[in-house]
């Protein structure tokens, strides 16, 4: 039986009101155990009506013998964590179908949910075994946490949406990171935020834990990948009575029973294949309890090879963004800011605020620590006055090793904006005229043949253009020096004009 075929039966049995689901829904079906059953796309559908279709599928490649002999008092218990629980009558049925009958019946359960699951059969003693064992266990863990574990986020105070500069380049990420702040759960889950490092990412992940914490009652944690490594393969704890009780107990109850996951720099769980199951299943968790988690990672999820795809495929679930790095405007405005938060006696002209803005790159750490530098360099030398010279001569080993030796965007946005009489603004303007939109076509050609940037970091430096809209420019220039020699010729001059 198709996942169509499946929609259609569930939405009989919506229209019939024998169950609510919202209609439509995803044919990217996840199905979990639950006390009423089955979840699908937010409500739940009995699982014995999912049983039923998958004992459909097993009757046609059975004779009507065998499946009366073993699947007449078999059932499906639960979908728990990729696993499905099957219950069966007698020990020959659990030996007999484990040794005769399993891939057809793993088989079948796919086809009809469209999920890869596992199979695990276990007679009624056994189930109801484990039924005791999970709620003493629900409950040893209730008593053995350490207080200073409840109610423990993690955060930093001092990361909000206040303080956080908004530019061409983090615009869509800080809005997306508002949203999920104002309608945790319900909403863009999970958030990924990618990008380099220093760009603003554990800002705006702090960010959103700070304003559900200051405005609901939601349990928020914030940790890193490590910290999340090191809690489920640390040592064992101790209450305070001094019982012992494995770190299962204490990982399950801190990182489950909360409502908000934010989890920083998801790639250093690349490897780790024991951790990265355990983080799966506290994914699945969560989201299956409709839990917010956000997650930060330097790269997209499709490219962090080392994790399962399994984990990979579930990052993309809600919403991807990406912060850009700063272009020239934001990296001025992070530079104003900090001057007025640092609130230093010296005086920073304009003229030292681009210089710094030109030459330190984009990490936001960097340029922060860039005027820190400048002002304490200022006042070691006596209160000398902060000019363009003295921050050459106090961010000399600062800035990045080979930056004034080589070919940087803006330098080459200089470079074309004179020998075409525009502005610097104009080529990073959105400005289409002709004797604008064919500079700033040749200025991107060169950022992409001069400097080691990437097509979105381009297209950040004029003005938040499209990665697309860089690479369309390349190629035009491409081909138009190939049948324009005149074009070959002032590429030329651009070029020896651009040399150290």
């Amino acid at each position: 039986m198709s996942i169509l075929v499946v929609e259609k039966f569930v939405e009989k049995l919506w229209k019939t009101k024998k169950i609510k689901i919202p209609i439509p829904f995803s044919t990217n079906l996840e199905y979990y155990n639950g006390n009423l059953g089955i979840q699908v796309g937010g409500d739940r559908v009995n699982v014995e009506i999912l049983w039923q279709n998958v004992l459909k599928e097993i009757k046609d490649e059975l004779s009507s013998l065998a499946f009366d002999t073993w699947f007449s008092d078999v059932k499906l218990i639960s979908l728990d964590n990729g696993v499905a629980i099957i219950e069966v009558p007698m020990s020959i049925h659990k030996k007999h179908l484990s040794d005769n009958y399993f891939e057809l019946i793993r088989m079948a359960l796919n086809k009809v949910t469209g999920t890869n699951f596992e199979l695990e059969f276990l007679l009624p003693d056994e189930i109801n075994n484990r039924k005791v064992e999970k709620e003493k266990e629900e409950e040893r863990i209730e008593e053995g946490v350490p207080k200073s574990f409840k109610n423990q986020s993690n955060l930093n105070p001092k990361y909000n949406f206040e303080n956080f500069i908004v530019g061409n380049s983090n615009k869509f990420a800080q809005a997306a990171a508002l949203s999920v702040a104002e309608n945790p759960g319900k909403m863009y889950n999970p958030l990924f935020i990618y990008g380099n490092s220093g760009l603003g990412k554990t800002h705006l992940m702090h960010a959103i834990g700070n304003y559900i914490v200051e405005n609901s009652n939601r349990r928020v944690l914030y940790v890193t990948s490590d910290q999340f490594r090191d809690d489920f393969v640390g040592i064992n704890k101790k209450d305070e009575k001094g019982t012992n009780f494995s770190y299962i107990d204490f990982f399950k109850n801190k990182y489950r029973n909360i409502d908000v996951l934010i989890i920083d720099d998801i790639q250093f769980l690349g490897g780790a294949t024991q951790t990265q199951q355990e983080f799966f299943h506290t994914f699945t968790n969560l989201y299956n309890d409709s839990k917010q988690i956000i997650i930060s990672s330097d790269r997209s999820p499709n490219d962090l090879k080392l994790l399962e795809e399994r984990l990979r495929t579930r990052f993309c679930w809600g919403l991807t963004v990406n912060i850009y790095p700063p272009d020239f405007e934001l990296r001025k405005e992070i530079l104003r800011k900090k001057i007025i938060a640092g609130n230093f006696e010296a005086e920073i002209p304009e003229d030292v605020i681009e210089y710094i803005a030109s030459n330190m790159g984009s990490d936001v750490r960097q340029l922060e620590g860039s005027i820190t530098r400048l002002v304490a360099y200022s006042t070691i030398m006596g209160g000398a006055k902060i000019d363009i010279n003295l921050a050459i001569e106090a961010l000399k080993d600062f800035i990045s090793k080979g930056l004034s030796e080589k070919n940087d965007i803006t330098r080459i946005q200089k470079i074309v904006a004179e020998y075409f009489q525009i502005s610097v603004e104009d080529i990073r303007s959105k400005k289409r005229s002709s004797n604008i939109a064919f500079p700033r076509q040749i200025a991107m050609y060169l950022c992409r043949k001069l400097t080691s940037e990437s097509f979105p970091k381009i297209g950040t430096e004029f003005g938040g253009k499209d990665h697309s809209t860089v690479m369309h420019s390349v190629e035009k220039i491409e081909q138009e020096i190939k049948n324009n020699s005149d074009l070959a010729g002032i590429i030329k001059k651009l070029e020896n004009d651009l040399k150290p």
